[in-house]
């Protein structure tokens, strides 16, 4: 099955890793420029930003919806990520009170109650014929009831019960437990994203048997729901009902400059013939995915997850001089950036600071011996530079191609990942 945003974008992932050497669009995006020194609607950063990317480095980990803010900084109207299983009560409390409803209204029909189970592991899920490919990091925690995020997808696979009551003598006359694997993906060329989920029945009795399950999306703040398809589908050991989803976002295209953040909801219930009406609708919210056209250098809008980005160079890759600078800027100065902290860099635009750093951190007089060039740590298009960031940082002479080329590369980085003004990011050194 093939989604609205194409196949190449459904797997499309960088997880915040920098193009690498094996990277099959390195060759055609080694001349892209800085984008702080185009014009606002670059044509070449158009074209650039629209080629592929690698997928995950191996070993790359997505990471928990809950730890990619890194620093607490909430703001009042922040969508917050969900969390399913913090219902349990109040789903509880909804089941007793429709039973309660057909006892006094002398229904004799059975009562169907659904609510968010608890952990399980992964030897409970089975493989989807019908659905949209997952990452394969997707079960890796087994059914946890979190997302986890990259730069462009989300996943997570989250437990759930079904309930079927007498309301006449209290007694369960039929139990089902299935899962339910979730999956978003946006694209940093593209103002839209997707959204799916999935049902897995593990098991199934009594009066549960023969249930079929349909519903919908909705979407809040800088969204709307363009296309949703979740018909009625009976779910079995064998046949997983699947819901499909596409959003766009809101946000003006003009001026530039803009953007917002939009959260998906998959509604759903369940239904069978010999039950009084259907269950109550479980809801799973995706995590907030901003959308903006505020990239320096293109016109074209993009969206991404909440995941804070790490760009790297390798002491044995391309890079060593620089990568070996930075290693020791951030180990022996103790300068902010490293991978494993929450000492993050956050990304600067304006053209006369990023000049301000540079001529601080690197200025004319400093002598350059032949072939080098001198490299500031912190970087200087971000506000922890030389100048900007209060004047702690680390320089170095390096050789002049790898300081131009790892340049090139830090460009693309922000290109990729869509890093705006004041975007957070880490820089590690492997």
């Amino acid at each position: 099955m093939t989604s609205c945003l194409g196949a190449a974008q459904a797997d499309d992932g960088t997880g915040g890793v920098a193009a690498s050497a094996q990277n099959p669009a390195q060759a055609a995006s080694a001349a892209i420029p800085v984008p702080e020194d185009l014009d606002e609607n670059s044509q070449e950063l158009d074209d650039a930003i629209s080629q592929p990317v690698p997928e995950e480095e191996e070993g790359e980990e997505p990471a928990l919806v809950s730890e990619t803010p890194g620093d607490g900084e909430d703001t009042a109207d922040e969508i917050v990520a969900p969390g399913p299983q913090s219902d349990a009560k109040s789903d509880d409390a909804a089941c007793r009170a429709r039973v309660a409803a057909a006892v006094a209204a002398g229904r004799e029909g059975l009562v169907p109650c659904m609510s968010w189970g608890t952990s399980a592991s992964a030897s409970d899920l089975r493989t989807a014929l019908t659905a949209w490919p997952t990452p394969n990091w997707c079960d890796d925690h087994g059914a946890d009831g979190l997302w986890y995020v990259t730069r462009f997808r989300a996943c997570g696979i989250f437990p759930n019960d079904l309930t079927v009551i007498n309301p006449r003598t209290g007694a369960v006359v039929g139990r089902m437990h299935y899962m339910v694997r979730a999956y978003a993906y946006s694209a940093r060329d593209i103002g839209r994203w997707a959204y799916q989920v999935e049902l897995l029945q593990v098991s199934s009795s009594g009066a549960a048997n023969g249930s079929s399950a349909g519903g919908k999306a909705t979407c809040v703040a800088k969204c709307k729901v363009e296309d949703s398809k979740f018909p009625s589908q009976v779910i079995t050991a064998s046949k997983d009902p699947v819901g499909q989803f596409f959003l766009d976002t809101t946000i003006k295209t003009s001026p530039k400059g803009q953007k917002g953040e939009g959260q998906a909801k998959a509604v759903w219930h369940f239904t069978n013939p010999e039950w009084d009406g259907p269950t109550n609708d479980v809801v799973l919210p995706t995590p907030p995915v901003r959308c903006d056209n505020a990239l320096p250098g293109t016109s074209k809008p993009g969206c991404v997850m909440p995941y804070i980005p790490e760009m790297v160079y390798a002491k044995n890759g391309e890079f060593p001089e620089l990568a070996k600078h930075i290693e020791y800027a951030q180990n022996t100065k103790n300068l902010p950036g490293k991978h494993g902290t929450r000492r993050y860099l956050t990304r600067l635009t304006n053209k006369e600071k990023i000049t301000g750093n540079r001529r601080k951190a690197c200025p004319s007089s400093l002598e350059r011996p032949p072939g080098k060039q001198c490299d500031e740590y912190p970087m200087a298009s971000t506000w922890q530079g030389a100048d900007t960031g209060g004047g702690n940082f680390s320089r170095r002479m390096i050789d002049a191609t790898q300081n131009e080329d790892g340049g090139r590369a830090l460009s693309r980085f922000y290109l990729y990942n869509r890093i705006l003004e004041k975007d957070k990011f880490l820089v590690w050194i492997k």
